[in-house]
Formats: structure tokens, C-alpha cells, sequence
């Protein structure tokens, strides 16, 4: 079974789609020459991310939120760099589902493919672990100073 997709989700990825392929098709196929082009492209990846996928722009906002807690709670470094690399993986996980369901939607078009299903499904569950993953950890690392704050 195939979800639906509005016609307004079809057009916004068809002007996402034609924005995309007129900005880079002089220099998408070009290997970058320096180290300053490869970031230019990374934080290209990373801009598209976060002005295309809702679900990247919750996990930048849930992480903020995390860190700014965490900072007000005054947690030592140890634990300000485990909730650093927990939260980056969520992160590098939904660039890279995003990746996949990019890839497989340019193999496949509009049609549909049980093996495209697979990628995609099992690229968003690898997000949804990390994610839980990732909301564990703050629990643990975050309510015990945050009880001791509110004399609990």
C-alpha cells in the first residue's frame, strides 16, 4: 500500500526538483578542488536539510532545547559531550535517511517498488532509534540535576 501524496507535497518537490537542478547543473557532476569548496558543499547538503525536512528542523530544535537545559542544569563536560554526540548522530542518521530516500526516489521516479519501500522504511527507522536513543540519554543525563534543582 502506498501513501498518498497531495498534489501541493508533488509540487513543492517538483520546485525543489527544478531549483535544485538549475543551481547545480554546471557543478554537480565537478569533484570540489579544495577544502573550502567541499564545505561550501556540505553546507549546502546541510541548508537543504534543514529548509526541506521537518523532521531534521525538530531534531535541531529538540537538541537546542536539550543543550540550553542542560547548560542552565550545569552539567559537567563529560556529559555535555556525550548529549553532543547523541545528538549529532540523530542528526548525521536523518541527513543520511534523507540521502537514501533521495537516491531511491531518483532511481525509481514515481513508481512504486516493494525494495524501495524497504530503503526507505528501514532509513526512517534507523532515525526513529536514534531518536528514542537519544531521548533516553537526555532523560538519564537531565532529570536527576533537574529534580535536585526543583528540591524533588
Amino acid at each position: 500500500m502506498v501513501p498518498e501524496i497531495s498534489n501541493d507535497s508533488e509540487r513543492e518537490i517538483r520546485d525543489i526538483s527544478k531549483t535544485l537542478q538549475k543551481s547545480n547543473k554546471r557543478s554537480s557532476w565537478k569533484i570540489a578542488k579544495d577544502l573550502p569548496t567541499s564545505f561550501f558543499y556540505a553546507a549546502k547538503g546541510l541548508r537543504y536539510a534543514f529548509s526541506t525536512q521537518r523532521n531534521f528542523r525538530i531534531h535541531v530544535g529538540f537538541a537546542l532545547g536539550a543543550f540550553s537545559l542542560s547548560f542552565f542544569l550545569g552539567l559537567n563536560k563529560s556529559d555535555l559531550a556525550i548529549m553532543a554526540l547523541t545528538a549529532t548522530s540523530v542528526l548525521v542518521v536523518e541527513l543520511l535517511n534523507t540521502a537514501i530516500e533521495s537516491v531511491v526516489d531518483l532511481a525509481i521516479g514515481k513508481r512504486f517498488h516493494p525494495l524501495a519501500q524497504i530503503a526507505k522504511d528501514c532509513s526512517a527507522g534507523a532515525v526513529l532509534l536514534a531518536s528514542i536513543s537519544s531521548v533516553l540519554i537526555a532523560v538519564l543525563l537531565l532529570f536527576p540535576p533537574l529534580l535536585k534543582q526543583l528540591g524533588i
